[in-house]
């Protein structure tokens, strides 16, 4: 099976639309007729992993649910090609068993032992790349852990105790009085107050990192944010390489997110449909108990006695909901995050590129890559990441982009490129952007509004967990505590 999402690469057949996901559904509907406008107990927009775990969950619950989801494939923004049986991320990729709800899914299913280290340095050169615009030096792994460690402790070290001061209890409901100031300041006015501290290797290191977890500018993602992701992380550098990169599944994000789905339809309780983008989400009025009415842009109707939205923030404005939102949750949506992360995959000819970390910045179009595994013809695989405000954006410019990998490694280490696969994430109007990460004083001013039920609706995404906050753990988090929310707001109330 075969998704129209994403693209694909290679000198012989050029660029293609569309990649082989194991997460695209066939039949895309098991709905019939006598069912468009049906009795559903729980309407779910999005089959993410937030709408994943609402359905499985509400299934199991014994309530009647009906899955809409504008694309053919589940995942949303965590979803992996297989294209010659090998694995390709196209968005969300890393787990770990400190995250405990994305452990308690992966236990859940038996998988404990499909996961593997994303790199290994024990193959290929040991070498890792630091470039900017008027050179390259070459260092051991080594020195680049000890590096970026010492980098990333001086931005983080606000309170000077390492920011567990500063983000004392990184899955609570309520921000300090500090939280709250770090979130109005940006990652720029933090390296600013640290320009006579960071040597410029120290400053080239710890502005490439950021960059690539924020996927914005300097000048418009919140230093709160990242100060969070390091408290989740054990407040290490260890823990941020452990927690972010080293573990994926063997098999790609969608041979974990099928087996949610699988569950669910087991249960006899699930109806859905594919390739059905919601238009409106109403609130019926004097139905006793309430009921909500959800239509797609096709036009097709279905009611429920309840709905949760599982839209990410930035495409939240795409639903016209009635009665309207409230203003801070309309605010929030007219903000969004500002994350437009460019990840591109690469296949290289040979494994002596398996073990190779680069950054190139800022000079390039690609901030950072690495060795993430090595493909079935003995090649070694690249993951590289940049930003679309550079503009580079690999389906209009494949050339580019193959010259952009080249361009990663000195000439004597001949990066021969045999494939690309890409998802543009920000032109992907059920995304409109990559993972979460906020603008100065969005989760400040709005974290509660994003969290909040609205009536008869209720909102699940990794966009507003608490802890996990933008990864595949934050998005369980929410996709069950949506679930609990409805069926106490069902309980003895009488169905439609």
């Amino acid at each position: 099976m075969a998704s129209k999402d994403g693209f694909s690469w290679t000198e012989s057949q050029g660029l293609k639309a569309g990649v082989p996901c194991i997460g695209a559904i066939q039949p895309p509907t098991n709905l019939n007729d006598d069912s468009q406008h049906g009795d559903f107990d729980v309407i779910v927009v999005g089959a993410g992993y937030a709408g994943l775990t609402a359905v499985r969950d509400a299934s199991i619950a014994g309530l009647k649910v009906l899955l809409l989801e504008a694309r053919d494939r589940i995942g949303g923004r965590s979803w992996s090609s297989n294209i010659e049986g090998y694995p390709y991320e196209m968005g969300g990729t890393w787990v770990y068993w400190n995250q405990t709800n994305v452990w308690r899914e992966i236990a859940r299913y038996g998988m404990q032992d499909e996961l593997e280290e994303s790199y290994d340095f024990s193959k290929g050169i040991d070498q890792f790349l630091l470039s900017n615009a008027q050179r390259t030096q070459s260092f051991s792994h080594a020195d680049e852990d000890a590096l970026m460690k010492t980098a990333l402790e001086k931005l983080v070290n606000v309170d000077g105790n390492l920011g567990k001061t500063a983000v004392p209890f990184p899955h609570s409901a309520k921000m300090s009085a500090a939280e709250l100031r770090y979130d109005r300041m940006t990652l720029a006015d933090r390296i600013n107050e640290l320009r006579d501290e960071l040597t410029p290797n120290e400053r080239l290191c710890v502005e490439a990192f950021v960059l690539l977890c924020s996927g914005a500018t300097l000048e418009t993602a919140s230093l709160y944010e990242f100060l969070h992701w390091w408290a989740l992380c054990d407040y290490t550098y260890d823990g941020l390489i452990n927690y972010l990169v080293r573990y994926k599944f063997h098999g790609g994000q969608s041979s974990f997110a099928i087996r949610f789905f699988r569950e669910a339809l087991a249960t006899g309780n699930l109806r859905y449909a594919f390739e059905q983008p919601v238009a409106a989400i109403k609130q019926l009025e004097g139905v006793r108990g309430g009921a909500v009415e959800v239509q797609t842009r096709a036009g097709r109707s279905f009611r429920g006695r309840r709905a949760i939205c599982a839209v990410p923030l930035n495409v939240l404005d795409n639903v016209a909901f009635s009665p309207p939102l409230s203003p801070g949750k309309r605010a929030a949506a007219s903000r969004g995050h500002v994350n437009q992360c460019v990840k591109v995959h690469a296949e290289v000819s040979g494994t002596h590129l398996r073990s190779v970390t680069a950054i190139s910045y800022p000079h390039h179009a690609l901030i950072y890559s690495l060795g993430d595994g090595t493909t079935p013809a003995g090649n070694a695989h690249i993951v590289a990441f940049g930003a679309q405000h550079n503009h580079f954006e690999p389906d209009e410019d494949v050339a580019r982009a193959v010259d952009a990998f080249r361009g990663l490694a000195p000439a004597e280490t001949d990066m021969c490129v045999r494939r690309l696969v890409f998802h543009n994430w920000s032109k992907d109007e059920y995304a409109k952007g990559a993972w979460f990460f906020p603008p100065p004083g969005l989760l400040a001013d709005h974290l509660a509004d994003m969290r909040a039920p609205h009536g008869h609706v209720f909102f699940a995404c990794s966009d507003w967990a608490l802890g996990w906050r933008s990864f595949i753990d934050g998005a369980i988090q929410e996709g069950a505590r949506a679930v609990v929310a409805v069926t106490g707001s069902l309980a003895g109330t009488p169905s439609l």
